[in-house]
């Protein structure tokens, strides 16, 4: 007889986790311990399934390194006992979480899926119950031969499963929240839960999982935009120690050309500062030296940030940095795919 998945839920905090107190029409933490009864639908699931829940729940806009480190401590705790995982954040912030989890643990070979909700679970027209319920069936899908489909860090909403770092919330108010613009959903959900079973990251074989906790998080976000002038760029790039830069830049890569921003450019390099080009537009990708405005930047080392998305070059930046990966060979790191980030 075929044993049944074991899925952990791990509730951080969030609209998901909330619910309407109809009496005085405030809304309320949900029980986690009383699944089952407020959801009876996950007795069709066919696996077992257990919470843990953050002693004190977040509200998304607060999640930093700390809670990252924490849930990843939970999944390592358990990862030998659970079959598969469902984490439950607040959608805010969810992609950067999600794609930090997703550098934070090698040789993946059990799910890892996020979601969330954009209304609480107990509100008339939730979209809370079919996130969690399909986030757990995917989390439990097993192939013929008894083996996890999915065996990467995807994140769940709206009928699609996304590579979580591949995601972008788009829309604060619609359902359909997320959004994965350089790479198709890896599964849909409809009548049927259907797996996309070429766009699936694939783990190394017989290898042991390995965690980093090791997250640096002195760095910043440089958003071009025309006007900018130099007095902004040098505050930004002179921030004590600051060790890595996401400059977000126009189009396939390109930025300014004036002298005074390309020598700050170069002075940040020659400090050590580690500078990554992405593009601002929610499709496609950087292309050094495509054009004239792109050319001076790969002259000068900046690196290509591809197709990435700008939360997963933040979560890549903040694993790399604490790696203590050579200078030599940092870049080549980064412009390399690690968990199936960019093209």
């Amino acid at each position: 007889m075929t044993k049944k998945p074991e899925i952990l839920i791990i509730y951080t905090g969030g609209t998901i986790g909330m619910i309407k107190d109809y009496e005085s029409n405030a809304l309320k933490a949900f029980d986690f311990d009383h699944l089952y009864e407020n959801i009876p639908e996950l007795n069709q699931l066919g696996c077992y399934i257990e919470t843990i829940s953050f002693e004190n729940p977040i509200d998304s806009s607060n999640m930093n390194i700390n809670y990252w480190v924490d849930i990843i401590e939970i999944i390592e705790q358990n990862y030998d006992k659970k079959d598969g995982f469902v984490v439950l954040t607040g959608s805010d912030t969810m992609s950067y979480t999600s794609s930090a989890i997703s550098f934070m643990v090698e040789n993946l070979d059990k799910p890892i899926i996020f979601t969330g909700s954009q209304l609480p679970i107990g509100d008339l027209r939730t979209d809370a119950k079919e996130n969690l319920i399909t986030a757990i069936q995917i989390a439990s899908a097993r192939d013929k031969k008894g083996l996890p489909i999915v065996t990467e860090v995807g994140l769940y909403f709206e009928y699609k499963l996304y590579r979580a770092n591949r995601t972008t919330k788009i829309n604060a108010e619609q359902f359909e929240a997320f959004s994965s613009p350089n790479y198709s959903a890896i599964a849909e959900s409809g009548v049927h839960l259907k797996f996309n079973s070429n766009l699936l990251f694939k783990p190394a074989k017989n290898k042991k999982l390995i965690v980093r906790k090791k997250l640096e998080d002195n760095i910043v976000i440089l958003k071009l935009f025309p006007s900018i002038t130099k007095q902004v760029v040098q505050s930004i790039l002179e921030i004590p120690n600051i060790k890595g830069v996401i400059l977000e830049t126009y189009g396939s890569g390109n930025a300014p050309t004036e002298k005074w921003f390309m020598d700050l450019l170069k002075k940040a390099l020659q400090k050590g500062i580690y500078i990554v080009d992405v593009t601002q537009c929610i499709g496609g990708s950087v292309i050094l030296g495509q054009y004239l405005t792109s050319i001076q930047l790969q002259k000068i080392g900046l690196i290509n940030g591809k197709d990435i998305t700008t939360e997963s070059a933040i979560a890549k930046l903040m694993y790399l940095l604490g790696e203590n990966i050579s200078r030599n060979e940092f870049k080549t790191f980064f412009e390399t795919s690690l968990r199936g980030e960019m093209s």
